[in-house]
């Protein structure tokens, strides 16, 4: 087999089956694992897949730019931004995350929600300034235009002075193996420091982020209350989060 066709061979199986395991492909194709996990690597340079340990995980579309972001999956966004919004308790003080799901979040909060909300994304801010009862408290840093978020140690040292009762945050991928990640190593810091302000941590994995990683680790499960998904029930990593004890709202 040609290294173009291993390349096809491995995106394809790696579209159906949503992991690679390099030593039972090496088997399946009769090939040394080295040339196989050579393949990987070079698919990963090209930012087709994620390499993990053992062999791959799809690439999360929440990796692209941001005004990407926002056409991806829309429909899958509103139904756990729904789900979220159940959760808010009236005279509650909220943290939001930046990002294209906490905006659909903002759009399916209540008109009349009587809140507190604290983030560090100015696009969900301004999106507040609709709703008259939410007292909107930004917190400031270095913006990574990337997420449109702002990060930086005066966010952080900032946000320390903040007791909430909820965050909602996003993430690029879920995994029951590789964990909950982002593509930012200074975000994902970040998005710790806000789990530490809050006593319930919900993570809004709409169901394209499941199954899929990112480089860096955000947070542990056991630092959640729960991940909010339209994933189906039967998925295989919302089957394996189950096993590991984790709560998954179904939205």
């Amino acid at each position: 087999m040609l290294a173009a066709q291993r390349r096809e061979f491995l995106l394809a199986r790696l579209e159906r089956d949503g992991r690679l395991v390099a030593k039972d492909v090496a088997a399946e194709l009769d090939l040394a694992e080295d040339s196989i996990r050579k393949d990987l690597r070079e698919l990963a340079a090209e930012g087709l897949l994620h390499r993990v340990y053992g062999g791959a995980l799809p690439v999360s579309p929440a990796t692209a730019d941001y005004p990407t972001r926002r056409t991806i999956a829309p429909e899958n966004k509103l139904r756990v931004a729904r789900a979220a919004a159940a959760l808010i308790r009236p005279g509650s003080t909220i943290i939001i995350d930046g990002g294209s799901t906490a905006l659909a979040l903002v759009a399916a909060l209540p008109a009349d929600l009587d809140a507190t909300i604290v983030t560090h994304s100015p696009t969900v801010a301004a999106a507040l300034a609709g709703h008259p009862r939410v007292d909107v408290i930004m917190l400031a840093g270095r913006l990574f235009k990337h997420s449109v978020v702002a990060t930086g140690a005066a966010l952080v040292e900032s946000a320390s002075r903040i007791r909430a009762d909820q965050f909602f945050v996003g993430v690029t991928g879920v995994h029951h193996e590789e964990g909950l990640t982002t593509g930012d190593s200074e975000e994902a810091a970040v998005k710790r420091a806000l789990a530490d302000r809050a006593s319930e941590v919900f993570v809004l994995a709409s169901s394209e982020k499941v199954g899929a990683a990112s480089p860096f680790t955000v947070l542990g499960f056991d630092r959640i209350a729960g991940i909010i998904t339209d994933a189906d029930d039967q998925h295989p990593v919302v089957t394996g989060l189950a096993k590991l004890g984790v709560t998954v709202v179904h939205a």
